[in-house]
């Protein structure tokens, strides 16, 4: 698959520990800490770089170790950053995850201050280069204000990651302040959904955001699947059985297999089941991204 691809958001070191017992609060709890690079973007662009795609990832890289790993790190894995920046005035981003022993996060931390950075005029800068890919893909580490540029200016097709409850309320507030508000596609899980409308069912949650202007919407659930609805239809797929070794990078999987999916021809909502299959390979694995995740899709 010779796609190019536009990804353009978070790039951080991950620190993921999980437990070997159940949590006690306010207590050193046993268990493994595993240290690998993750970032929402960046995870994205891993994924679809392993199943084929042309990746370039549009990031700050800060000036400290981390910055240095990170950078090299994406050029070992066939991710074009000629369009990153490396700023040595920022820290990297960090991502420091706790699981309970079943894999399953517990709390987190993101310290994304160096992806703030990616203003409106830092993205217009590299406007001809994002636009000559077939997809565009961010998620919402960027500021409010960047990801309505993108909205306003990217002429492919725009995906994008919500990330978190709080930052998930960026795509809705660009939205609102848009022109002509539109949006490909919004990938959500269940609380960012149902956080960003105030509503109470992944329904009302999709409906509310085809009334903003997206055009199609997935709704992961974990283990009850993903609901996917747009103008004409909604559906409800069921997750694919797996055992969960680490639940940190399923949803950006997700994405990564719903834009694979829509590369090869694939039309809504069957792309929901590629998007399944891609969380499943990191469920899977220890790791942000499962190295062999293109030959569980291809």
């Amino acid at each position: 698959m010779d796609t190019l691809i536009s990804i353009i958001g978070g790039a951080n070191v991950d620190l993921i520990a999980t437990l070997n017992d159940a949590f006690i609060a306010a207590d050193s709890n046993p268990g493994h800490i595993d240290a690998g690079y993750g970032g929402v973007a960046r995870n994205i662009a891993h994924n679809l770089s392993l199943l084929g795609a042309r990746t370039q990832l549009l990031t700050i890289f800060g000036g400290d170790l981390f910055g240095g790993l990170l950078h090299d790190y994406c050029k070992q894995q066939g991710i074009d950053i000629h369009l990153s920046e490396r700023e040595q005035s920022l820290r990297s981003g960090i991502y420091l995850c706790l699981n309970n022993h079943g894999g399953e996060m517990i709390a987190a931390v993101a310290d994304t201050e160096a992806i703030r950075a990616i203003t409106p005029e830092w993205l217009a800068k590299r406007s001809g280069e994002i636009n000559m890919a077939e997809y565009v893909v961010a998620d919402t580490n960027i500021p409010e204000d960047a990801i309505r540029w993108l909205m306003e200016n990217v002429t492919a097709p725009l995906f994008i990651d919500g990330v978190s409850s709080t930052k998930a309320h960026r795509v809705v507030n660009a939205l609102k302040k848009c022109k002509l508000p539109y949006l490909h596609t919004l990938k959500l899980n269940l609380k960012e959904a149902l956080a960003v409308t105030n509503t109470t069912t992944q329904a009302e949650a999709a409906q509310s955001l085809l009334n903003l202007g997206v055009a199609h919407v997935y709704i992961t659930m974990g283990a009850e699947g993903v609901y996917c609805r747009n103008a004409a239809e909604e559906w409800l797929f069921p997750a694919l059985p797996g055992e969960i070794v680490n639940t940190t990078g399923a949803g950006d999987a997700f994405l990564a297999g719903v834009v694979y999916a829509h590369a090869k021809g694939i039309d809504f909502p069957q792309t929901a089941q590629y998007g399944l299959m891609a969380a499943r390979a990191t469920l899977m694995s220890s790791k942000a991204v499962n190295p062999d995740i293109a030959n569980i899709l291809l």
